[in-house]
Formats: structure tokens, sequence, C-alpha cells
């Protein structure tokens, strides 16, 4: 093969591989790619294929812009006060195709600083319409509406140029007349004045506000005070039970301690008990089987003289048994002597004691026989005198009044035995204590009539009419006395006897009694 055989073929590769490189197109995000040539076409952020020499790449800048929008000389308002305005406002070219394609027309290949002055002479002729529209106040007060008229007029304008505002700030507005600064302190004035009744207001509100905070804050002090009274009140009573359940669980456990130290006593005395009858059977066992030894031992010693001592105790003991046999006999004997005499005492005194038994049972029933035989004779008596005195006549029944009567005036003048001296002044003393005695025989004499039945002054009275013709005794008392002045003489013991001494009988004629008359 010849030289130029082998370098044709490098030479197309070559070639092949610069057209490659060459129709090979990269965008970054921020910038926009625009191919124009057979076809019109936009890449942003992504790669593509131009066909070399037929189509070209024109870039267009995607990165926001600052355009700061001044007015420049004053504006004036609608309410005819000139004002000069600055903002400050964000724009990009449009993401959309149509925005783009339109930007392609209007700014491609062009840098920021030349774009920003395009864009900001038709900001700045749409403040100005704005700003003819709107009151100084209002643009003041609502800095934001009017921002966003601005933009609502901008936004046509620039997406005819493929742009759009992404924000839209009022920086400042100011005058040259100082009717701002007017406006502000008739403001201040307003604002001055507002915070005066705010701040009297805010005054009064806290004086309120302290008010019932300080209501409320000893509402809760005292509901704080209630409630903590409240609890130590449940604290102390819950102390008091559980100080109570602690004694009781505490007298539970020392009784339960008492009660198990018993137990452990009784169970180590029971121990002990066992061990020393365990101790004293194994001293008993020790003891048997050193007897048991010893026995042994000393069976050795006494083999030979133990045959003649067991013959003497045999004997010995054979004389003792007979002696202790006879012995026994003889207190049998005489101790069945001594159980028959007894015996034979008893009965006796058994037989000695029924006797007594029936003489007392037959003392018993010739006492009851002669009470009973007394009875009937003291109730025959009282028939026989009861029948005795149906027979009696008046003159009978007047015979025993009269011999009751020196016993009934003892007994009326009896007390007055007891008397050691009777002093008396003046004079009628003597009458009056007379007539007492007389009075009290009388209220004896009714008490008789009352209990008996019998009225006794009708009965005397009786026996006197029927015996006028015969002279009679009537009992008068005479009572001789002395009468006393300063001097007092001693009281008789034996009065009774004195006043019975002295009834005498009188003439029937004389039928009243006169106490007064001195005997």
């Amino acid at each position: 093969m010849s030289i130029f055989t082998l370098i044709i073929p490098v030479i197309v590769v070559l070639l092949v591989i610069s057209l490659l490189m060459m129709s090979y197109v990269k965008a970054p995000p921020d910038t926009a790619y625009v191919i124009s040539g057979i076809k019109r076409r936009v890449i942003i952020g992504k790669a593509g294929i131009k066909i070399p020499f037929l189509e070209r790449v024109d870039k267009l800048d995607l990165k926001m812009m600052s355009v700061d929008v001044k007015t420049g000389e004053s504006v004036p308002t609608n309410n005819f006060i000139d004002v000069m305005v600055d903002g400050a406002v964000k724009i990009k070219i449009g993401s959309s195709p149509e925005a783009i394609l339109l930007a392609s027309e209007n700014f491609l290949n062009q840098s920021t600083d030349s774009i920003i002055p395009q864009v900001k002479d038709v900001l700045e002729g749409n403040v100005r319409e704005i700003i003819g529209s709107l009151d100084l106040k209002d643009m003041l007060t609502d800095r934001k509406s009017f921002s966003e008229k601005v933009q609502e007029n901008a936004v046509p304008d620039l997406k005819r140029m493929g742009l759009e505002i992404i924000s839209f700030n009022i920086q400042s507005i100011r005058d040259q007349a100082g009717v701002i600064e007017d406006l502000g302190t008739e403001n201040k004035s307003q604002i001055k004045k507002g915070a005066a009744i705010a701040r009297a207001n805010a005054e009064k509100e806290v004086a309120i506000a302290e008010s019932e905070a300080a209501k409320i804050a000893n509402d809760a002090r005292i509901k704080a005070d209630l409630e903590i009274a409240q609890k130590n009140t449940d604290l102390d009573i819950r102390k008091a039970e559980l100080k109570r359940q602690s004694d009781l669980t505490k007298a539970q456990a020392d009784a339960a301690y008492q009660i198990e130290q018993e137990e452990q006593r009784k169970t180590i005395e029971t121990k002990t008990q066992e061990a020393n009858i365990i101790k004293q059977v194994k001293e008993i066992e020790l003891a048997a089987k050193e007897v048991e030894v010893r026995e042994q031992r000393l069976k050795a010693e006494i083999n030979k003289t133990a045959d003649a001592e067991r013959y003497q105790r045999i004997q010995k003991a054979e004389a003792e048994l007979f002696e202790k046999q006879k012995d026994a006999e003889a207190k049998l004997f005489i101790a069945t002597k001594d159980a028959e005499a007894n015996r034979l005492a008893a009965e006796a005194d058994r037989y000695a004691k029924e006797q007594e038994a029936a003489a007392i049972e037959a003392r018993g029933f010739a006492e009851a026989a002669a009470i009973k035989a007394k009875g009937l004779a003291e109730a025959a008596g009282i028939d026989a005198k009861a029948e005795a005195m149906k027979k009696f006549s008046d003159a009978a029944i007047m015979e025993m009044y009269f011999n009751a009567l020196p016993e009934v005036a003892r007994n009326v003048a009896a007390p007055l035995n007891n008397v050691d001296r009777i002093t008396m002044y003046g004079d009628g003393n003597s009458t009056k204590m007379v007539k007492d005695i007389v009075n009290t025989m009388s209220q004896v004499t009714e008490g008789i009539s009352e209990s008996t039945g019998i009225n006794l002054q009708s009965l005397i009275s009786g026996f006197l009419g029927g015996k006028m013709a015969t002279p009679t005794e009537t009992p008068t008392i005479t009572v001789s006395t002395t009468t006393a002045a300063a001097d007092s003489e001693p009281f008789s013991p034996d009065l009774s006897t004195e006043l019975m001494a002295q009834i005498q009988p009188v003439p029937s004629e004389t039928s009243t009694v006169d106490p007064e008359d001195e005997v």
C-alpha cells in the first residue's frame, strides 16, 4: 500500500472528529443558547447539536438584573404636591420560550449594562404615571399598593420586551416644600395625643388590672391559705392515723414478739428438759454400765465369800420376813377391830340422831296441836264474849265506858310526866290548859265512836235522860293551879295521878262543868 492510502483515512477521521466537535453545543443554566439557521431553537442547561457552517449559536444572559428607578425631578401627585420617588426593581428575561424569543430579538448578545438603561426608561415612565394618579397620603401610608400599581402598569410593557418583574420596592418619597414633614408633624401630634390617651387608658386599665390582680391574688392567697390549712388539717389527721396505725402495728409487733419470745422460751425450756432427760438417761445408762462393770469387777473378788454371805443373808431375810408377817398380821387385826368399833360407833350416832329427829318432830306436832287448841279456845272465848256483849244493856256499856275513862285520862296526861317545869304568865293560862285536856278527851271519845260505831254522846244523853229522877254522879274535873308571875314552880311528874285522884262525883243537878273553879 502506498502512503497516500494510509493518510486519507486518517484525514477523514480527523475531519469527522472536527465536525463533531464543531457541532456539539452545551448551554449553562443561566444562559440561553439560541441556534438559528435551518431551524431556530433555544437550549438552556442542556447539550445540543448544530450543523456547522449552516447554523449559528447566539447567547442570551438569563441572570437577574437590578434597576434603580428615580424620577430625577419632581412629579406632581393627584393633589398637586410635587414629590420625588426612588425605587429598586429586580427584573430578568422570562423563562417561557415566547419570552426568550422576544428577548433574543431585543437583547441578543447584549450585556446587562446595555439592557438596564433601556428598561430604566420604561420603569420611570410608569412610576411617573402612577404618581400622578395617587394622593400623597395614600403613597405614604400604603407603599405596597403603590408598588403593586406600578408593577401592574409596567408589566405589559416589559412583557413585550421579553422581561418580567421579580420585585418592585419604593425606597423613598420626598418633596422640596416640606409637606411630608408637616404631615409628619400633624401625625406626630395625633400620635402623641393618641399616645397620651392610650397611656391614660393603659394606666387606667393597669390600675383596674392591678386591682383585679390584687383581688385575684388576695382571693388566691386566701384560697391557698384555706387549702394549706385544710392540707395541714388533713396532714395532722393523716399523721394521727399513721401514728395510731404505727402504734397499733408496734403493739401488735410487740405482742407478736412477746408471743414469739414466749414460744421460743417454751421451746428452749422443752428442748432443755428433753436434753436434761436425755442427759439423765445417758447418766443412768452410764451409771448402769458402771454398776455392771463394778459388779463384774466385784464378782471376781467376792465369788469365794458369796456363798457364805448369801446363806447368812437368806437366813436373816427369812427371819425378818417372818417377823414382818407377824407384825403385819397384828396390825391387820388391830385395824379390823378399830374399823368394827368405828362402824358400831357410827351406827350408834346415827341411831341417836334419828331418835333426836323423831323427838323434835313429835315436839313440833305437840306445839302445833297446842297452838291450834289455844287458837280454838281464844276463838270460842271471843265468840262467847261477843254473844255476851250482844246481851249487854246500855247500863253495862256505860259501866265499861266509865271504867275505861280513868285509863284514857291517864294516857292523855302521860306525856306531861316528861315536862320538868311549866311557866305561865298572866291570867287564864291554867284555864286554857284544862280546856285543852278536856278537848283532847273529847277527841278520844269521838275517835271511839267513829271506830266502834257506838254513839257515846247519844248513849250518855239517853241514859241521863232516863235517870233524871234518881240523883247520879257526874264526873267533873277540877284542877288546882297557881297563877305564876315572874317565878315558876316545878311541874309534878305525877300530874296524871293527881288529875285522876281529883275526879270527884257531883250531884246530877249540876249539868255543866266549870273548869275555872279551884278545888
